[in-house]
């Protein structure tokens, strides 16, 4: 979808802009017809924001659930990077029919028709809900308030406990569309965090019977809510794309001015169709046979190649960071879904889109040249992965979980053996080791279930059960005290509170901090080739960051982080369903780890572009005083697809002649 907007957009953004003096719009000869076309072309631009927006808070929305699809289909996290990844395979196989058609066919209507195609993709998403049943979760056996009720742990060995069923203007020309796509995430990300307070059969089930809370391990949000909002919004974007004319007429002030051979047909002089000349349909069948020809001149720019290579591997980085940060945020620091989201909706995204600004207004106010560009990105990037390893002392330890991440004597030790959860305490009893339904010792130490943990009995029901006599939490519970436990994980301590306020302020530094290199980098890519193969260029810069980074970057962080788990659940069909407990050690250090190697590897590259640049840039000085020389250094260099010249010799330049949009 996001290419549909691009491509039939690209050719009226790029080079029909709107005058800074506004003149255009003020003519008083043809004021009518000036206002006319500035009222159309600010409609456009409307309606192409919103169509961003709308894209934009689809796609962050689908990162704020992964948390949430994995306990619900009982997925592990690498088929979830599937999932993740197959969005950006959609765009994909779509841009060559839009590249093609939507040069010949009605703009306006093609992007309408598009923002539909994606309504009815977020609504096949969250069809499965209502075919799928109600949701199951492992609780415990229902029982009265009486002191006395049925034993959790039984002593009769030929009964098994079961799981049972849950009951229930120029400035908006040039910044409005890059703007509103940093809004949609923020939004996207926002209303995840209102969808993952409700439960996921809001509705359907009667919610006081619901026995789990949005911090237990097993609760599942309204995840497909959301899905139903983004797909309304869909709608509502392409609703002023079906009324808007095939053709906007062009503002009367710009029709003399100079314009390149890739001038607009959605924007032309009159709303009659101009005939290509054969003239230049023989042009178009050379440009055709000059494909490959330009595709080697491309890759063999040294400078294009070495940076191409260094944004894939930082896409990657990136990519997978933000997949899976809330996961991280979640796992490590015992936050709910719903919590997360929020913080990094309203936190971390407007600290990238200030970043993003900043970066645009420094490049602007110092009037900085290409090189002061690369090193620009560069700083920016060591710094923002420098302040990244910090993050690997700000880690919370082990939940206690009996037989898991502690033994049932409370000795600290990891285990990935599903036996250590029996232990002579629970010998008694009939256990199953697939269960999870996790209950809270009065000595802090988390069992797996009821019956692991040896209780005899219990009162209440649901949130408020009680479970007394449990003889492995008996071991190390002084004798005074009574061995009982309450439902749900015991909480994490104070010290993992705070360490998640002082990762909070990291992650928004290094957020902004990475992010002040984006508009730097982008000047560098439309600075260092030849001015005729800009298109071309960002075309095969923007692939390859899909192909490369955007689909399987999910997808490995994903299978890195499931070795991490310690407790993996069971699908009721069977098999292995979600993983209920990480070790948060090894979660930290592969997630973390993962990151920074990635951005390491593209920092040397990056290192690499500047060495180049530094190496063939000839400084406005020195270029002034070989005056002389200039034309004979010009035609020696003609064939060089690595332009010396012109673009990457001045020293200073506004950065809106390539940041228009």
């Amino acid at each position: 979808m996001e290419n549909v907007s691009k491509e039939n957009a690209q050719f009226f953004l790029k080079n029909i802009i709107l005058p800074n003096d506004r003149s255009s719009c003020k003519s008083e000869s043809s004021a009518s017809k000036e206002k006319q076309s500035c009222g159309g072309i600010k409609i456009f631009l409307g309606a192409l924001s919103f169509v961003y927006f709308a894209k934009a808070l689809s796609g962050s929305y689908l990162k704020s659930t992964i948390t949430q699809l994995e306990r619900r289909f009982d997925i592990p996290s690498s088929l979830v990077g599937v999932i993740d990844g197959s969005f950006e395979l959609g765009n994909l196989l779509i841009i060559i029919l839009v590249s093609y058609f939507g040069a010949k066919l009605h703009r306006p209507k093609i992007i309408g028709a598009g923002c539909l195609i994606m309504s009815v993709g977020t609504f096949f998403i969250a069809m499965p809900q209502f075919f799928m049943g109600r949701y199951r979760y492992e609780i415990l056996p229902s029982s009265t308030n009486s002191s006395i009720s049925i034993s959790p742990c039984l002593h009769d060995k030929r009964q098994i406990p079961l799981s049972v069923l849950d009951a229930g203007n120029s400035m908006i020309s040039r910044g409005c569309v890059q703007t509103v796509a940093i809004i949609g995430p923020i939004f996207g990300f926002l209303l995840g965090s209102l969808c993952a307070k409700l439960y996921v059969d809001i509705g359907f089930v009667d919610l006081d019977s619901i026995t789990i809370t949005p911090k237990d391990a097993q609760w599942v949000g309204a995840w497909w809510l959301g899905y139903l909002v983004a797909g309304i919004i869909s709608i509502l974007a392409a609703i002023p794309f079906w009324f808007l004319p095939k053709h906007l007429s062009r503002p009367e002030s710009r029709k003399d001015s100079n314009t390149s051979s890739e001038q607009s047909k959605f924007i032309t002089e009159d709303n009659r169709e101009h005939h290509k000349p054969y003239t230049q349909q023989l042009k178009i069948v050379e440009m055709a046979k000059d494909f490959l020809p330009s595709l080697k001149n491309l890759f063999g720019n040294p400078v294009y190649f070495l940076y191409l290579c260094a944004s894939i591997i930082q896409f990657n980085s990136l990519i997978g960071m933000v997949t899976y940060k809330p996961k991280y945020i979640e796992q490590q620091y015992g936050q709910s879904s719903s919590k997360t989201n929020f913080v990094i909706g309203l936190i971390n995204i407007p600290a990238v889109a200030f970043g993003i600004f900043s970066g645009g207004l420094i490049m602007k106010k110092f009037r900085i040249n290409v090189v002061g560009a690369a090193k620009l990105s560069l700083g920016s990037s060591f710094f923002g992965y420098l302040l990244l390893f910090t993050l690997f002392a700000m880690g919370c330890e082990n939940s206690d979980v009996a037989g898991l991440t502690v033994s049932y004597e409370g000795i600290k030790q990891v285990s990935h053996y599903e036996q250590a959860l029996f232990s002579e305490c629970n010998s008694g009893c009939i256990c199953s080791e697939n269960e999870w339904d996790p209950i809270c010792g009065e000595n802090g130490i988390t069992y797996v279930s009821a019956c692991l943990a040896g209780c005899k009995t219990s009162n209440g029901s649901g949130k408020n059960a009680m479970l007394r006599n449990c003889s492995c939490v008996e071991i190390i519970e002084s004798p005074s005290r009574s061995s009982s436990a309450v439902t749900g994980t015991c909480q994490k301590g104070s010290e993992c509170a705070n360490m998640f306020l002082y990762f909070l302020v990291i992650s928004v530094i290094t957020s902004y901090t990475l992010s002040i290199g984006s508009t730097p980098g982008y000047i560098l890519l439309l600075r260092c080739i030849n001015p005729q193969l800009k298109s071309f260029a960002l075309g095969i810069y923007t692939l390859a960051i899909r192909v490369l980074a955007g689909i399987p970057a999910p997808v490995y962080f994903g299978m890195s982080i499931d070795t991490t788990c310690l407790k993996w659940g069971s699908k009721r069909c069977g098999g292995r369903g979600a993983c209920r407990l990480y070790d948060s050690n090894a979660f930290r250090y592969v997630y973390l780890g993962l990151t920074v190697v990635l951005g390491t590897m593209s920092i040397f590259l990056s290192i690499a572009v500047l060495f180049i640049l530094k190496k063939r840039f000839i400084p406005q000085d020195e270029n002034i005083a070989a005056t002389g020389e200039r034309g004979t250094v010009l035609a020696r260099n003609s064939k060089d697809n690595f332009v010396t010249c012109d673009h990457l010799i001045q020293t200073a330049y506004w950065p809106d002649k390539e940041t228009r949009l």
